[in-house]
C-alpha cells in the first residue's frame, strides 16, 4: 500500500493551508467595526462595567422580597385555612423569614454606597413588609388572631350569629 497524498480535490473538501491563506490586512473589517471604538475601551470603562454590574446585583437583591409575593400566596393557597401542623408552620416561615430580612438589611446592604441605595433599601424594607401582611392576612382567615374582645378577655361572651346562611336559603 502506498500512502501517497491524492490531488484529487472534492467539493466538500476545505483547505486549512496557512499557504493559501490571505493575510489579515487584505481582508476589510466587518460592516460596524470601527477601530476607533476598540481603543477607547481602556481600564476605566472596564470598572464602570464592574460598577453597573454591581448596581444591578443590587437592584435584583432589593426586589427579591416581591419576586417572592407570588409563591407566597401559592404557598398560602395551598396550605388551606384549617388550623394544623402543616399550615401553622406554613405561616410560621411567612412570618419569620420577612422578619430577620428587616433585622438584617443592614448586612445585606453593607456594599451599597451612591444614589441608588436608599431606594433599594426602601424597595426592600416595603417586599419584606408585604410578605409579613399577607402572613397576617393568613393568620386571620385562619382565625389565630384575636380580632374580637372575647378572644382575649375571659368574663366577655363570644359572638353567636343569629343567622346562617348556605346556599341562598336562611336556615335558622
Amino acid at each position: 500500500m502506498s500512502l501517497t497524498k491524492s490531488n484529487k480535490k472534492f467539493k466538500w473538501a476545505l483547505d486549512f493551508n496557512p499557504k493559501s491563506r490571505t493575510s489579515a490586512s487584505d481582508l476589510p473589517s466587518p460592516p460596524g467595526y470601527s477601530q476607533s471604538t476598540n481603543a477607547n475601551y481602556t481600564e476605566s470603562s472596564k470598572e464602570t462595567d464592574s460598577n453597573l454590574l454591581l448596581i444591578k446585583k443590587l437592584w435584583d437583591v432589593a426586589l427579591g422580597p416581591l419576586k417572592q409575593v407570588p409563591m407566597n400566596l401559592f404557598i398560602m393557597y395551598m396550605a388551606g385555612n384549617s388550623i394544623s401542623i402543616f399550615p401553622i408552620m406554613m405561616v410560621g416561615m411567612l412570618i419569620v423569614r420577612p422578619i430577620k430580612a428587616l433585622f438584617s438589611t443592614q448586612s445585606t446592604f453593607k456594599m451599597v454606597e451612591g444614589t441608588q441605595a436608599a431606594g433599594q433599601k426602601f424597595v426592600y424594607f416595603i417586599g419584606n413588609v408585604v410578605n409579613i401582611l399577607l402572613a397576617l392576612y393568613k393568620c386571620q382567615s385562619m382565625g389565630l388572631l384575636p380580632t374580637h374582645s372575647s378572644d382575649w378577655l375571659a368574663f366577655e361572651e363570644p359572638l353567636t350569629r343569629v343567622e346562617h346562611i348556605g346556599g341562598g336559603i336562611s336556615m335558622i
